[in-house]
């Protein structure tokens, strides 16, 4: 066995050898485990877990899940309102959307031919037909969507909530991202800010990289055994226990439960990931024996895994240089592509979740950072612009309203128009379902009190169950 080495080789070496970011994800050992934020008189429990399924680029709610007779009957005619007079690029007139759309489950919700599986999930699902944001352009609204702020640098909604509400495995971190994208404000959307950085997300691989080859950086200790390790950590527990008389007791703890958390998660991260033993027909499940969902599906299955061993927020990023649904152009072609890539896989999460029990106390978010326009852009008439103004998000899970649908936009699904839920409004509605009032979880840092709704925010009480 190596000699042992002096407590600042050891400093040096050893934290790297562990790594970043099993370090900022360490156990909130003292924490909120029972904090004063879960306001069960107010906002009762209903989640326990969040899942959050982003598809980057923005999804278009005309071709989707917002079905809209009048659009089709106008096709090609000019839009007989105003369009906003702030847009990202120029549009014309209007564009009926390519695809079917016919009636699903008890509700008679209307879904479009491009999501067949989600379809036959709708009686699950909870859709906001009327959100709107302020921001036309990605990076803004991505950032809008993650923190709250679309110019300021804030801690992430999973942030937020792993301060909140802790962790409910002493192994694993409580806020995991799979495959999160680097563009459009890259680690701020999974970051901590000016919160603990026990609570900002660990990144699992990102969007370049392929989900069955995604993996913690620096997870391993390469150069030294687990045995190896072990003793070192015996020993610097030891050395540290010298300086008790000086009152160094708590900050020296603290730092020793980081590093025993940054060595168990060599072993746990590792495991929670390995889809090995998963059954055939749960892989069949998440469409993982079809190459065009075999990536997706295998975030989803990865991300259940994660929710099963305790993680507290789990987001799933739907990106990749070729897989986003920003269609300037070439909508027909790669709205389809992209909701093939996505669809079995999702309808399988949410059957899996139900069958496994975890549906009843798990939040399942679908959402893009806005949507898409009416009206048709590009040279070959095949494509729409953003549209932060009025766009679709779903919810399933944990108490919520499912088969139900609140707010809606104009008979064109431009502009939000009955009950607008505004962003704001939507992290809002996220912290009453886990039990939390936003307005009471805050946090003070330069002289002023934070919160992720700032000083807005509604709570969405008609999509309680």
């Amino acid at each position: 066995m190596k000699e042992f080495w002096n407590r600042r080789q050891f400093m040096r070496n050893s934290i790297m050898g562990l790594g970043y970011s099993a370090l900022v994800s360490s156990l909130i050992a003292n924490g909120n485990r029972n904090n004063s934020f879960v306001r069960a008189n107010r906002y009762r429990q209903r989640a326990k877990r969040v899942l959050f399924l982003f598809m980057k680029g923005g999804p278009s709610q005309v071709d989707t899940f917002d079905f809209k007779p009048k659009l089709n009957y106008d096709h090609g005619k000019p839009l007989p309102f105003a369009k906003p007079k702030v847009q990202f690029a120029k549009t014309g007139n209007l564009l009926a959307s390519p695809w079917k759309f016919s009636r699903y489950g008890e509700s008679g919700h209307y879904v479009s031919e491009l999501f067949p599986n989600v379809a036959r999930q709708v009686d699950d699902l909870c859709f906001i037909h009327s959100m709107h944001g302020t921001n036309p352009a990605h990076g803004a609204a991505v950032l809008k969507l993650h923190t709250g702020s679309d110019n300021f640098i804030r801690p992430s909604m999973g942030a937020w909530i792993s301060y909140g509400l802790g962790t409910e495995n002493q192994n694993l971190p409580s806020f995991i991202s799979i495959c999160p994208t680097l563009a459009h404000g890259g680690a701020q959307n999974w970051g901590s800010a000016f919160l603990p950085n026990i609570h900002q997300g660990c990144p699992i691989g990102n969007a370049s990289i392929e989900p069955k080859n995604a993996r913690l950086g620096h997870i391993l200790n390469k150069s030294d055994s687990m045995i190896q390790q072990r003793v070192q950590l015996d020993f610097i527990n030891f050395l540290n226990g010298r300086f008790n008389a000086k009152g160094y007791e708590s900050r020296l703890k603290q730092r020793i439960q980081d590093f025993e958390m940054a060595f168990r998660m060599q072993t746990s991260i590792p495991m929670a990931q390995d889809l090995k033993n998963e059954s055939k027909t749960t892989k069949k499940l998440y469409g993982l024996d079809q190459d065009i969902s075999e990536n997706f599906g295998t975030q989803c299955l990865m991300a259940r895994r994660f929710l099963e061993h305790g993680v507290r927020f789990v987001q799933v990023t739907h990106s990749a240089l070729k897989a986003q649904w920003d269609q300037h152009g070439n909508l027909r072609r790669d709205h389809a592509e992209r909701a093939a890539q996505v669809d079995q896989p999702i309808s399988g999460l949410l059957t899996d979740l139900k069958q496994r029990g975890m549906l009843e106390d798990t939040l399942v978010i679908w959402a893009g950072e806005f949507g898409r326009t009416p009206t048709v852009q590009g040279p070959k008439f095949d494509g729409r612009d953003h549209n932060p103004h009025g766009f679709t998000i779903w919810l399933a899970g944990a108490g919520v309203k499912g088969g139900f649908s609140y707010g809606t936009t104009d008979e064109y699904g431009y502009y939000a128009e009955e009950n607008p839920v505004h962003v704001h409004d939507f992290h809002a509605t996220l912290l009453a379902f886990l039990g939390i009032d936003h307005e009471d979880l805050t946090y003070h840092f330069a002289g002023r009190d934070f919160r992720l709704t700032d000083v807005h925010g509604r709570v969405i009480n008609e999509i309680f169950a």
